[in-house]
């Protein structure tokens, strides 16, 4: 008859600290071979560039999406009239154009700092 070999036991939760785990190796290198410590400065990038994807998000909902309220709100707004065009179709119509541009200008010169950051952080010479 053959002996079945149990398995051995299954290895209890581990601890793991990002100091301690790349102490010793370029940051570099944990990146390249998809460390736990790389994979972990990976996701922070995600999650701080979905940070400031909502935040813009917000900020157009608010700046964009407040508008209607507001002139709900205050009829008078809605049927003012400068230089000859109802104020709703100049705002939503004409000058949302320029705030939507502007606040992309801002998003994506934050994404290239955020990732110029994160490039610097990897490739920095180790101490």
């Amino acid at each position: 008859m053959t002996q079945m070999t149990q398995p051995p036991p299954a290895p209890g939760r581990v601890r793991i600290v990002l100091a301690e785990v790349a102490r010793g190796r370029p940051t570099s290198t944990e990146f390249a071979e998809q460390s736990p410590v790389g994979d972990a400065l990976l996701r922070g990038l995600v999650r701080t560039q979905l940070a400031h994807a909502l935040r813009f998000t917000a900020i157009v909902l608010v700046g964009l999406g407040g508008l209607p309220l507001l002139f709900a709100l205050v009829p008078s707004a809605a049927n003012a009239r400068p230089l000859g065009i109802v104020l709703p179709w100049l705002l939503l119509g004409v000058a949302s154009f320029p705030f939507l541009y502007g606040v992309g200008a801002l998003f994506v010169r934050l994404a290239e700092r955020t990732e110029q950051e994160f490039t610097d952080l990897i490739e920095r010479p180790e101490q």
